[in-house]
């Protein structure tokens, strides 16, 4: 036989049914508040990393200007050395036998594919050039690049394909080593002497000819 339902049993189903309604709705206000925290660290996130991204832009701002700045100073100090050999060029190849009779600076040409080929002082005579890399501090790899050069001096200036071809390299600070290299590779080597400057090669050299 089937108990009846008493008021009291549905009283007791409604607030139990209330109870997990109420708890339901907690939980439900639980997750909004877990989501709206987490949509928080989400926002906070992309602020930090915008702010970084701005900072990273900044510095990058910041390293192309001083990279600018030391390149206008390295053009300048260049400038300044090659104003400082070009003048001794004439008695200093006059002493080796090269009689000068004209010193350009920054001579320039191009061949076709984009080639180009600058010439920081281009010294010539009767019958020889003599081409100058100037350089504050000489390199082993500045040597390398001007005998790179010489080798492809004439195709740049035909005009002087009769002419002797004679290179130099000078600078302010060269160390012992560097200028060895380039004094065997057939180069001349001009160098700093207190206040003048002075061929660093010994007396008898005899320079490769392109």
């Amino acid at each position: 036989m089937t108990k009846a339902v008493t008021f009291d049993d549905v009283w007791r189903m409604f607030q139990e049914t209330a109870a997990q309604m109420r708890e339901t709705d907690r939980k439900f206000q639980e997750t909004d508040r877990k989501f709206q925290e987490t949509d928080r660290q989400f926002k906070e996130t992309d602020r930090q990393f915008k702010e970084t991204d701005r900072q990273f832009k900044e510095t990058d701002r910041k390293i192309r200007e001083v990279s600018a700045s030391v390149d206008r100073l390295g053009n300048r100090l260049g400038e300044f050395v090659e104003g400082l050999v070009a003048p001794a060029c004439k008695s200093l190849f006059a002493e080796r036998g090269i009689p000068v009779h004209k010193v350009s600076r920054r001579v320039e040409a191009d061949l076709p594919g984009n080639r180009h080929m600058e010439i920081d002082l281009f010294v010539v005579n009767g019958d020889a050039v003599v081409l100058v890399e100037v350089k504050s501090k000489l390199a082993v790899d500045d040597v390398r690049e001007h005998l790179q050069r010489m080798a492809e001096f004439k195709a740049f200036f035909p005009e002087y394909a009769d002419r002797r071809a004679v290179g130099a390299v000078a600078a302010m600070i060269i160390e012992e080593g560097v200028g060895r290299f380039a004094m065997n590779k057939g180069l001349f080597v001009i160098e700093q002497a207190g206040d003048t400057l002075r061929m660093a090669n010994e007396e008898g050299f005899e320079p490769h000819i392109w």
